[in-house]
């Protein structure tokens, strides 16, 4: 049965998704409040099992992501999809994702892009030393910088110019870098590596937009400050988790030289704007 956030106690829901808290690190932020309650209530659907246990958990909005622990919960979903048809992109664990989009694809639009492997990481103890380095958080000053090399990740990632809408795509960055969740290395007035936080949660943070610019790459500066920036967030997190796609070899052996492990699989279509 389909229940919206707002008919389902939030501790019952945070209890389901901190089963997997890798997987669900997403949603179990946006559960806890992390894109505000009103955001959560209105874009968080709750499937109930034949005995009222929570057994899935989906969110829609910009993205659709899932969790679920049976077909019944998916095929809920994929019903409630039919009125929300604009997202950008569903994401979740491989064999959900797929399961999801075989009930909507014969209705839903075309994907511009798919991922079809996307390994999950996580790491739960401090890295190996080695000298550390001026890795900070971002300044409102950094602003443009950091936004000039986040947007050529994406195109290169996403296949699509996040400054097609420049006022939203600023303002996402501004308020990373106002939490203290954008990381920079600069020197020198020069990026050499930069990095945030997408989602927290209790039990992990997740880190995503990696990013070595092309001109820095071969010269160890993104194993460098990985290991410094592990060793900084680790005092405050239990753990911190990624995902990443499983052509990109380079990240993927930044990551393990670091000390992630790999924890799970995601999948993600994305879609061009409707």
């Amino acid at each position: 049965m389909l229940e919206s956030l707002s008919r389902v106690a939030r501790t019952e829901v945070v209890s389901y998704l901190s089963r997997r808290p890798y997987e669900n690190a997403f949603m179990q932020w946006i559960v806890e409040g992390g894109l505000g309650m009103a955001t959560a209530y209105d874009s968080i659907a709750v499937w109930r099992s034949y005995d009222r246990l929570v057994a899935g958990v989906a969110f829609f909005g910009p993205q659709i992501a899932l969790a679920a622990d049976d077909v019944a919960a998916i095929d809920g979903f994929a019903f409630e999809a039919r009125e929300r048809t604009r997202a950008r992109m569903i994401v979740g664990p491989r064999h959900i994702t797929n399961h999801f989009w075989a009930r909507i694809k014969a209705w839903y639009r075309e994907p511009s892009l798919v991922r079809a492997s996307q390994p999950l990481y996580a790491i739960d103890h401090m890295p190996a030393g080695g000298p550390d380095i001026p890795i900070r958080q971002a300044r409102a000053s950094d602003l443009e910088m950091v936004a000039a090399n986040s947007a050529e990740m994406m195109i290169g990632e996403l296949g699509y110019d996040p400054r097609e809408h420049r006022t939203n795509f600023m303002h996402g960055i501004s308020r990373l870098i106002e939490r203290g969740w954008w990381w920079v290395w600069i020197e020198n007035g020069e990026l050499l590596f930069q990095c945030n936080i997408g989602s927290r949660t209790s039990r992990t943070a997740q880190v995503q937009g990696v990013w070595t610019p092309p001109a820095q790459r071969g010269k160890g500066f993104a194993t460098r400050a990985m290991r410094a920036i592990c060793r900084r967030l680790l005092n405050d997190v239990p753990t911190l988790s990624l995902y990443v796609n499983d052509f990109n070899t380079d990240a993927i052996g930044l990551y393990e030289r670091v000390g992630f492990e790999r924890v799970g699989e995601f999948t993600t279509y994305l879609f061009n704007d409707p």
